[in-house]
């Protein structure tokens, strides 16, 4: 089998193991928690300290996700250290984003990590200007669309970050957050336009 046909083969194992976690599994884990006290919960087999709701809520998606990466940097003939440096730095990255909560809730963080988010936002702003003066064609309507969905990502960001930090906020205790179904529009948009941006720019090396 080619390296080609590996990569292809890990890319769907993972798609299809994040799709079974993550769409499977969150209509099973969502009609539990809505119809269930937590001592019934954890009476089942998605109890909170239980191994399934740990493989669901920490190894499902993510796993997934860097699996189904792996496979597509083989797909596309990346070399093995890259893809080495994929792997472990991602898988890194996790480990330690899942370790901070060890540390317990820390206020300064979310304003550190917030201006970075922006900072990171306005840079990917002005390299994306720069980028879009050089294209032509199609090129500029794939760029256009990946821009939308930048500003929509950052948008969805900016009301996670809001509706995560209120059960911490002095001022709002006993208040009943209200549904976060904003959150999720957002957050569908920026990968929606992502994903067409770049499909168009496929589209558009296709047909050159």
């Amino acid at each position: 089998m080619t390296r080609q046909k590996v990569g292809l083969v890990i890319f769907w194992v993972g798609v299809i193991w994040a799709i079974l976690w993550g769409v499977i599994g969150s209509i099973s884990v969502s009609s539990a928690m809505n119809s269930l006290t937590t001592a019934e919960l954890n009476q089942t087999m998605w109890a909170l300290s239980g191994p399934l709701m740990m493989l669901w809520g920490v190894f499902g998606v993510p796993l997934g996700a860097l699996v189904a990466g792996i496979g597509a940097l083989l797909y596309s003939g990346a070399k093995g250290a890259t893809v080495w440096k994929f792997g472990i730095g991602v898988a890194l990255a996790v480990i330690i984003g899942m370790a901070v909560q060890l540390l317990g809730h820390f206020p300064p963080l979310f304003g550190i990590g917030g201006t970075l988010i922006l900072l990171f936002f306005i840079g990917i702003l002005w390299l994306w200007a720069k980028e879009r003066m050089a294209l032509k064609g199609s090129s500029t309507t794939a760029a256009d669309l990946k821009l939308v969905g930048y500003v929509f990502m950052l948008i969805g960001a900016w009301f996670v970050c809001g509706i995560a930090s209120q059960p911490f906020l002095k001022a709002l205790e006993g208040v009943t957050p209200g549904s976060p179904v904003h959150v999720i529009v957002f957050l569908v948009l920026g990968w929606l336009f992502l994903f067409l941006g770049h499909y168009k720019s496929r589209c558009g090396v296709s047909g050159s």
